[in-house]
């Protein structure tokens, strides 16, 4: 069995070798991102980094010499995502297919076996399992596509969010859990020096989608408190606490300023109003607001191993300094928002 170590180290190499062939290959065949009036970039960028970061995930897995249908469900899936959002990259694709495809793959990791369990056995308890995990599923990948507006930003969180799922999986003994957060982890360590600003090659939206499905994946399959549906449920949204609550803040925002009024217009939309475009109102550099936003990241997912092993007693401590966190970024938000107006 190839060990947790191995599969991290293994894919943080893979994905440090292959990211230079990735942006070649995307510079030789004109996959590009050109800058826009709602991109912060200057030049046009390669945008094929995801396949570095997923090549280099599935080659570390490729390690293992078993996999378990959890495991074999995630691949499957992050493949469909993967697939759909290179051709994202190449042609261009519409909001409603993407989102077909982010269903379609929902439902494959839901074959096999990977959904929400806090849920009766009874057929409208299964209803609403299913219903709630594509919903989680297909809401943290955008979500984290979303957060993919500055270099380094979405790489770096969801390393963070890998390490934090790492160190709960060593923990418990949750091997396969372990196995797939390790690979996380490791792709993104090894793309990072690559994509960190200025970067030299972006996820794209093959990568940024990847990343948010396999974050929204493994915060389903890893085992967090049985006994205890507080902190199941609590975990992993509090590791997860910086994606969720920006696409919760956004949506709430752009339907009270009138700016979406369907779910069809939501997915369409596409608006310079998200937490890292709030700080870079407020003066932030780049590099400040992508450090400024991985350290909430990393206090956040201090805050989830914490909790994890807490025991009762320590729960809402925990859960009032998640929220006292997420209030001071909504302060911030407000207040990037005023800045954004007047400029």
């Amino acid at each position: 069995m190839f060990s947790t170590y191995g599969v991290l180290l293994l894919s943080a190499a893979v994905a440090f070798l292959i990211t230079p062939v990735s942006k070649y290959l995307a510079g030789k065949w004109k996959i590009l991102d050109f800058p826009d009036g709602r991109k912060i970039h200057k030049t046009a960028v390669p945008r094929l980094g995801g396949m570095a970061v997923f090549l280099s995930f599935l080659l570390a897995l490729g390690r293992v010499s078993f996999v378990s249908p959890a495991l074999k469900g995630i691949i499957l899936g992050a493949l469909l995502i993967v697939l759909i959002g290179v051709i994202d990259d190449i042609v261009g694709l519409g909001a409603k297919l993407k989102l077909a495809g982010q269903i379609l793959a929902a439902l494959i990791l839901i074959h096999q076996g990977v959904v929400l369990s806090f849920f009766s056995a009874t057929f409208w308890g299964r209803l609403a399992a299913v219903t709630l995990t594509v919903i989680w599923l297909v809401g943290v990948t955008n979500g984290l596509n979303f957060l993919d507006g500055l270099d380094g930003l979405a790489a770096g969180l969801a390393a963070i969010a890998g390490l934090s799922f790492l160190l709960i999986a060593l923990k418990t003994n949750q091997l396969f859990f372990g196995l797939a957060s390790a690979a996380l982890l490791g792709s993104c360590l090894g793309f990072l020096p690559y994509n960190f600003h200025p970067a030299r090659i972006f996820l794209g939206d093959s990568g940024s989608t990847f990343l948010g499905f396999i974050l929204a994946a493994l915060a389903i399959m890893g085992g967090w408190a049985e006994d205890n549906p507080l902190i199941a449920i609590g975990t992993p949204l509090v590791i997860l606490g910086i994606i969720v609550f920006d696409l919760i803040y956004i949506t709430v925002s752009r339907i009270g300023r009138h700016k979406v009024k369907n779910f069809w217009q939501w997915i369409d939309y596409v608006g310079k109003d998200h937490f890292h475009h709030r700080l870079l109102n407020l003066g932030f550099s780049q590099r400040q607001t992508v450090c400024a936003i991985y350290s909430i990241g990393i206090y956040l997912g201090i805050n989830g191993i914490i909790l994890n092993g807490a025991g009762a007693q320590w729960v809402m401590p925990v859960f009032t300094q998640a929220v006292l966190m997420l209030i001071l970024v909504t302060i911030l938000m407000n207040v990037g928002l005023r800045r954004g107006d007047e400029l």
